[in-house]
């Protein structure tokens, strides 16, 4: 297979980092893309790969929907500047980063409040604290930003035994992100009474079709959100969006607008709060590229995962 590494900065910091690299594939299906995070190790990773080589090698079930409904991604930056990407984005559901470090409960209420007052009364708010708060603090927090109305709240704490008791004590929907896609296996995790949502990512997962067998062992609404990639690793997310049986709610796939450039001329961007079911071409690929050092350091990563 064809193998390329790209490298772009974001337009704010990200899930701690300043900067998206990754590996793009190309086999007789098509374009894939691998780009585990650096914390992830080479058994983790693997799911990484086999999403890559899933796109590039099989491709992807057929699509039962043309588009897909996506929501507005709100890093964890000041209150006006959250207003100025929602007012943007054209979508009518946003996701909001809460709990960040060095930020304080009254940074997310001022972000979330913000949100709401761009989105006006009828969007859709959701949070996301990436398993950040004990339990304790979680319902206090989470009722404060309740005041503006949420659709559900991400992984606020970061075991099942915590999501299970947070939930007996908040009215707001809960999902799992982490408990499931970070699990030795994700067909097996008991989520019952730990959420009422289930988030999916094609890489963290091994594939599109990994990714529905998880949704079908659960029997839990689902939504699809990316892992940060390219326009190209956001095609297999929209892939698996497209596949779904029922898709209840806005997907988090519209994050290429956190990053300065693509890989694309073309990137997957919404138009009218959705995207469509496309596969696209990198054809900026040169525009992009990594420096020697992170090319090497990706060479070496898939020599190692995929070393039998």
């Amino acid at each position: 297979m064809i193998t390329a590494v790209y490298r772009v900065p974001l337009r704010t910091r990200f899930r701690g980092i300043d900067v998206r690299d990754g590996v793009l594939v190309r086999g007789p299906a098509g374009w894939g893309e691998f780009s585990p995070f650096w914390d992830y190790d080479v058994t983790e990773s693997r799911r990484w790969w086999a999403a890559a080589r899933e796109a590039a090698v099989q491709g992807w079930p057929d699509p039962v929907r043309t588009s897909v409904p996506v929501n507005v991604t709100v890093p964890a930056v000041d209150a006006a500047r959250a207003h100025a990407i929602v007012t943007a984005s054209g979508c009518r559901t946003a996701k909001v980063k809460v709990a960040e470090p060095g930020q304080t409960a009254a940074d997310d209420l001022a972000r979330v409040e913000a949100v709401r007052d761009a989105l006006g009364p009828r969007g859709a708010i959701r949070v996301d604290a990436n398993a950040a708060w004990d339990v304790d603090t979680a319902v206090a927090r989470i009722t404060e930003l309740d005041r503006v109305g949420l659709e559900y709240v991400e992984q606020p704490c970061a075991t099942l035994e915590e999501l299970i008791a947070l939930r007996r004590r908040i009215d707001v929907r809960v999902a799992a992100d982490e408990v499931v896609r970070r699990a030795a296996d994700p067909l097996r995790v008991d989520l019952r009474e730990a959420c009422d949502v289930v988030v999916l990512k094609v890489q963290p997962l091994g594939g599109v079709r990994a990714a529905l067998r998880v949704a079908e062992a659960h029997g839990l609404p689902c939504v699809v959100s990316s892992a940060l990639e390219s326009s190209i690793g956001i095609a297999a997310g929209v892939a698996l969006a497209a596949a779904l049986p029922d898709l209840p709610f806005a997907c988090g796939l519209a994050t290429v607008a956190l990053f300065t450039d693509d890989v694309c001329s073309r990137p997957l961007l919404p138009v009218d709060g959705a995207l469509p079911v496309v596969r696209p071409e990198p054809d900026r690929i040169d525009d992009v590229a990594a420096d020697p050092v992170t090319e090497a350091r990706w060479g070496a990563r898939l020599a190692a995962v995929t070393a039998r």
